[in-house]
């Protein structure tokens, strides 16, 4: 696992979509995992930024949807469909016909988990995935004690997570869903490369727990602990609990320009 500490988000936001534009440059077709709420928009922004001034070409880019909400209708303004729409397909140029994602209002729940996995697989798989992270240590919507192999599957969210999300429903947490579809944490670690993106001081125990501490499932996201390309871009608040962040400086300035993250 690579630990890059970045100034702020706009840093990270910039560092981030430099990689998605490097690998689009390198594979146009690229599948690229997206997840949603405030940490990921300086990505999404830097990225549209670069289409716009003719850096990149995402005319071709795929995008795969990391969990939505259970019963929320499509057009919903808050579900992660319409979202991603607003933040990320419509920014960079892209139809609806370059999304992937569950249907969080199918009859038929676990059939409805069973067709993504099997259009992620048809697309060829991740080539990366966007992350961010819960105060508790989840990682999509798989919650502490999540199977560390689970794929896409229900979950019910815990209060806290409503809580957390409650901001995007005018403040009312009775209007946030009790239940998620999303990627499993077996799903997320087969994308080919995971980035992890953290800011602020309320994600640092998080942060040191995933990054320093045991692979556990009561802090899902260590388990990217596992995956053999992992990068976890952090800012200097939520770098702020980490023993080694130090070390993390030290390699992360050391590194050939040409690796990127």
């Amino acid at each position: 696992m690579e630990v890059v500490i970045v100034p702020d988000a706009r840093a990270g936001g910039e560092l981030i979509a430099e990689a998605m534009a490097q690998l689009l440059r390198r594979k146009p077709d690229a599948v690229l995992g997206v997840a949603t709420g405030s940490t990921p928009l300086p990505v999404y922004e830097a990225l549209a930024a670069k289409v716009r001034s003719g850096g990149v070409d995402a005319s071709r880019a795929r995008i795969a949807q990391l969990d939505e909400y259970v019963g929320l209708p499509a057009d919903h303004p808050e579900s992660y469909r319409s979202v991603l729409g607003r933040q990320v397909l419509q920014p960079l140029g892209l139809g609806p016909g370059a999304f992937m994602g569950p249907d969080g209002r199918a009859a038929d729940i676990p059939a409805a988990c069973a067709a993504y996995e099997e259009t992620l697989e048809k697309a060829g798989g991740v080539d990366l995935q966007l992350l961010g992270i819960g105060t508790d240590g989840h990682i999509g919507f798989n919650e502490p004690c999540s199977s560390l192999a689970s794929r896409t599957r229900i979950k019910t969210l815990t209060e806290q997570t409503r809580v957390d999300n409650a901001r995007f429903f005018d403040g009312d947490i009775e209007q946030v869903p009790h239940h998620v579809i999303t990627q499993g944490i077996g799903t997320i670690l087969a994308a080919r490369h995971v980035v992890l993106l953290a800011t602020g001081a309320g994600k640092a125990d998080a942060v040191a727990a995933s990054v320093e501490g045991p692979v556990a499932a009561v802090c899902p996201a260590s388990a990217l602990q596992l995956h053999p390309h992992a990068t976890v871009v952090v800012d200097e608040a939520a770098a702020a609990e980490l023993k080694l962040a130090d070390y993390f400086r030290h390699t992360f300035a050391a590194k050939p320009d040409w690796q990127g993250i």
